[in-house]
C-alpha cells in the first residue's frame, strides 16, 4: 500500500484525529508539522486548494478538512470502515462527527489559545513527539508573535471564550449521552470517535477544565481512543469563567 503524508501542526486535534485514522487503517504514511500561521503558505505550496491542516496526500489525491478526509479513507480503503454498516448506528455517528467538527472543534481551539495566550510559555508542551525541529526551550521563548496570530486568527476572545465554557456543561452531557448509547466509545472506533476524542483530550490539557471532564464517560472514553496527547497549560483561565462547569460537578455529585 502506497505511503500518505499528513501536514499537521503539534497539538492540532482534527490532524491528531486523522492520524488515528490512518493507524486505525493500517496505512502508512509520514508526518510534516508545520509551524503554525506560517503552514497556510506552505500546505497551498504544497498543491492543496485550501491552507487548512490537516491536509492529507494519499494515492494522488490531496484531501483536507477532517471529515472530508475520513470519507475519502473509507473510500479508497474501506477495511476496515470508519462508519457502522447498521443505518440508524451510521446516522447517529454522522451527528455526532458533525457536531465534533462544526462545534466543538473550533471553540476548544478558541478556548486553547486564549489559555495559551495568558500562559505563553505553555506552547513549548505541545512540541513533545511532534516532527517539527524547534527546541521547546526556544518555543517557549520566541512563540509569542504565533500566539498572538492564533488568538486573532481564531477569534479566541474573551466573549467567545466565556460563551464556550458555559456552553460546555450541556455539550459534555450530551457527549456522555453517546457514550451510553454506544455511539462514541464502544468496541470499535469510528469516524465519530476520531473526530471528537482528540478534541476532548485537547480540552483536557487544560489544567482548569481537566478535573471537569476527565472522569466522566466522555472523558474515560477519549483517553481510551487518544491515549496520551502532548500538552499542558497551567491554570489560566478567569474562575468566574468556570461557574457553570463547577455547578454541573456539584449537581451531579449530589445527584
Amino acid at each position: 500500500m502506497s505511503e500518505a503524508t499528513l501536514y499537521s501542526l503539534p497539538g492540532s486535534h482534527p490532524a491528531k484525529g486523522v492520524a488515528l485514522m490512518l493507524d486505525y487503517k493500517g496505512i502508512d504514511y509520514k508526518l510534516i508539522d508545520l509551524m503554525p500561521l506560517v503552514h497556510k503558505a506552505v500546505v497551498r505550496a504544497a498543491g492543496f486548494p485550501g491552507t487548512t491542516v490537516p491536509a492529507l496526500k494519499f494515492n494522488g489525491e490531496k484531501i483536507q478538512n477532517s471529515v472530508d478526509i475520513a470519507r475519502a479513507l473509507d473510500r479508497i480503503v474501506p477495511e476496515p470502515p470508519l462508519l457502522p454498516a447498521d443505518a440508524e448506528a451510521r446516522k447517529q455517528v454522522l451527528m455526532a462527527e458533525a457536531f465534533g467538527e462544526a462545534e466543538l472543534q473550533h471553540a476548544v481551539r478558541q478556548i486553547l489559545w486564549n489559555a495559551v495566550r495568558r500562559r505563553p510559555r505553555s506552547i513549548a508542551t505541545f512540541l513533545e513527539g511532534s516532527s517539527l525541529p524547534l527546541p521547546q526551550s526556544v518555543a517557549a521563548h520566541t512563540s509569542g508573535p504565533i500566539i498572538w496570530g492564533e488568538y486573532k486568527v481564531n477569534d479566541s476572545t474573551d466573549e467567545n471564550v466565556r460563551n464556550n465554557l458555559a456552553a460546555l456543561p450541556e455539550w459534555l452531557d450530551r457527549m456522555d449521552a453517546w457514550v451510553a448509547d454506544g455511539t462514541l466509545g464502544g468496541e470499535t472506533p469510528n469516524a465519530a470517535d476520531f473526530q471528537i476524542a482528540t478534541t476532548i483530550c485537547l480540552l483536557m490539557c487544560l489544567d482548569d477544565l481537566r478535573p471537569f471532564i476527565e472522569d466522566r464517560p466522555i472523558g474515560r472514553a477519549s483517553r481510551r481512543v487518544v491515549g496520551e496527547y502532548h500538552g499542558e497549560v497551567p491554570p489560566a483561565l478567569p474562575e468566574e469563567w468556570l461557574t457553570a462547569l463547577r455547578a454541573q460537578t456539584v449537581a451531579g455529585a449530589s445527584a
